[in-house]
């Protein structure tokens, strides 16, 4: 069983645009490459996004496949690969069984790449990914807080907070290596 971090894309791997989907609009975020190779070999890597501009028609499927597949090359080339990236195209109003918060993406991950999710990490830059991670039983959530999505409300689990890919990579690395 191997630990594993499971990533939010928009906000959180890449500056979030609202409905990504052209390579020529896609930037990643400050410090997360330089993070994600830091982290890569001490844990299994993961994304898990919700597309719902799929489910809007505001892009098609193709285009989030190209997109993806566009990201990542960009990836490989720093040396980065994830393990797999894991979508829902549904909007939130299709009540679908795999649209964050549900943990369902995590699950069907971590049965398919033998992941111990009590050893693993959620991170991500809405309350819905903290939850997402916490349906999933995983013990360590952190809030990338790129100002798009504050948290205020009460949150009644523990979670950490940052607004920085180093301080991030740094809270990960120390527990990991405890």
């Amino acid at each position: 069983m191997h630990p594993a971090i499971f990533f939010d894309r928009d906000g959180v791997i890449n500056i979030d645009t609202h409905y990504l989907h052209k390579p020529e609009d896609f930037e990643f975020t400050p410090g997360v490459l330089a993070a994600l190779k830091q982290l890569s070999p001490h844990f299994k890597l993961f994304i898990i996004t919700n597309q719902s501009g799929i489910g809007r028609g505001y892009f098609s499927n193709d285009d989030y496949l190209n997109l993806t597949s566009w990201m990542e090359k960009a990836l490989k080339k720093e040396g980065i690969v994830f393990e797999e990236i894991a979508y829902c195209p549904h909007t939130p109003s299709d009540n679908c069984d795999c649209r964050k918060p549900s943990p369902k993406l995590i699950l069907d991950i971590a049965s398919k790449h033998t992941v111990d999710l009590s050893r693993s990490w959620m991170i991500g830059d809405k309350l819905s990914d903290l939850q997402c991670g916490h349906n999933a039983n995983i013990p360590n959530l952190i809030f990338y807080n790129n100002g798009l999505n504050p948290i205020t409300e009460n949150i009644p689990f523990p979670y950490s907070s940052t607004d920085s890919m180093t301080k991030l990579t740094s809270i990960i690395l120390s527990k990991a290596t405890q």
